[in-house]
């Protein structure tokens, strides 16, 4: 009556808010989600989801599938990378989240390399700013940038690499407005702020050498939920903002930024792997992916910034301001 075909998409339907979202999930059109459910309740005799306009909610009967479908289908995948690792092949479904713009310039040409050389990985990659609301049971492996404000115990923590935040200003916008000497400077000062993580995106905080803490509510005149447009703005010389360093070192060593109160750090961004659960941790795929990260890590493409041909040189010092 079931085979892994249908567990495989009930789980996911399970998984999603919705079943235009499981659509997505899925690469199908909403319909034909419709269609399948419907025809699997047929088969089943039983009735599995409840829709209504706030989404979708499981039955008892839904609740059973799901959960024993996931057992089912972990025992399998269990199975099969035994057998493969007992022959050294790496095979299986990957399923990876990682931030927009890291994901776009770090994370997806590892994927690529990664899938030349282990043609039995399939591997979906979502970017997407909003990790915390994506579940986890839809992913194998996270990529975050950042702090993580709440520990979650079914998820294991590996780190990847060091990146730090940093204060910066174009050379222009500097011409017409003084570089702040204190934080409480920047009320002062046209600031852009990068809505992310559902953070508050206009308080800033700053720790100084002797270790004080100083927080400032900036008057963010423009804000945006994408990193490039952000760095674009403050490129363009409107404006103050904070970036990662992995985001604008380029632009700090090439004088198009100007790294501003050097005498402050902000909050570390780290460069984190978030693992789904234990037995995914454990699967070949994602240990060998893993490794493929921190490879690409060493030296820090931000740090020691590689040459056309992909050796890696001297980035010299980030301009200070």
């Amino acid at each position: 009556m079931l085979d892994t075909d249908d567990l495989r998409f009930f789980v996911a339907v399970a998984a999603s808010p919705s079943l235009a979202a499981a659509a997505r999930s899925l690469n199908v059109s909403p319909p034909a989600v419709t269609q399948r459910l419907r025809g699997l309740e047929t088969r089943l005799r039983v009735h599995l989801v409840d829709r209504s306009g706030r989404g979708l909610t499981l039955t008892d009967e839904g609740e059973l599938l799901a959960e024993r479908g996931r057992d089912l289908l972990g025992a399998f995948d269990d199975l099969n990378d035994a057998l493969a690792e007992r022959v050294g092949a790496v095979t299986g479904h990957l399923r990876i989240v990682a931030p927009l713009g890291f994901g776009r310039r770090h994370v997806a040409p590892v994927v690529a390399a990664f899938r030349t050389r282990h043609p039995g990985v399939r591997i979906d990659l979502l970017l997407s700013d909003r990790l915390g609301r994506i579940p986890s049971e839809t992913w194998d492996l996270a990529i975050h940038v950042g702090e993580i404000r709440e520990a979650t115990p079914s998820l294991t923590v590996r780190a990847l690499a060091p990146n730090e935040r940093i204060l910066c200003a174009s050379p222009a916008y500097l011409t017409r407005h003084p570089a702040p000497r204190r934080p409480a400077e920047l009320r002062d000062h046209t600031c852009i702020a990068l809505r992310e993580n559902d953070e508050d995106v206009t308080l800033w905080r700053f720790r100084a050498v002797d270790g004080a803490e100083e927080r400032v509510r900036v008057d963010a005149g423009l804000v945006s939920n994408d990193g490039d447009v952000v760095r674009g703005w403050a490129l363009a010389g409107l404006g103050v903002i904070v970036r990662s360093e992995w985001d604008v070192a380029d632009d700090l060593r090439a004088g198009r930024l100007t790294r501003l109160l050097e005498g402050y750090a902000l909050p570390s961004a780290p460069v984190v792997a978030l693992l789904g659960s234990e037995r995914r941790s454990r699967a070949a795929r994602t240990e060998r992916f893993l490794e493929a990260l921190r490879r690409s890590f060493d030296p820090l493409p931000w740090r020691a910034p590689r040459d056309p041909d992909g050796v890696a040189r001297d980035p010299g010092p980030l301009r200070p301001g």
